[in-house]
């Protein structure tokens, strides 16, 4: 039998499981857009790029406040939270040339949330055959570019 070995996936199961602490509000609170993978800060809504991508270029709009419940969201929040994402899919398609996107969104564990309390819009760009043998069979992604690179073509891309 052959292993496939992804240590960096330890990390992901091992903070999934606290549910005392936000990712996005401690990406917020560190003021370290680098690292913390937020490629641009609206008024009222940031995009942060997933840690754990799907695919390159696998984007998170999020609100800046703390919500779990979309009806809770303000409308002027919502407003900027879809031309945010507008502009990140402009973005996505002068960068990466991709030939469609997922939009959505994961609300409560059942439906899948990653993050329970604090709701965002995942921008995931997609190419026919993205889902090779690696991810069906192997339950493993292979991604074609680092984080960091994603980081900077996008920040660039976003602030242009």
């Amino acid at each position: 039998m052959d292993y496939l070995w992804t240590p960096w996936r330890y990390r992901y199961i091992a903070d999934a499981s606290k549910d005392d602490r936000c990712i996005f509000c401690d990406a917020l609170g560190a003021d370290d857009d680098r690292n913390t993978l937020i490629v641009l800060r609206g008024a009222r809504n940031f995009i942060i790029l997933n840690r754990y991508p799907y695919t390159s270029g696998h984007v998170m709009v999020v609100p800046y406040e703390h919500v779990a419940d979309l009806s809770a969201v303000d409308p002027a929040t919502l407003s900027e939270m879809m031309t945010l994402t507008q502009r990140v899919q402009s973005a996505l398609a002068r960068t990466y040339h991709p030939e469609g996107y997922n939009l959505g969104m994961n609300l409560g564990r059942a439906a899948g949330a990653g993050v329970i309390g604090h709701l965002h819009l995942h921008v995931l760009p997609r190419w026919g055959g993205d889902a090779n043998f690696m991810t069906v069979v192997g339950e493993t992604r292979v991604e074609p570019e680092d984080l960091a690179t994603t980081y900077d073509r996008l920040h660039k891309a976003l602030t242009q």
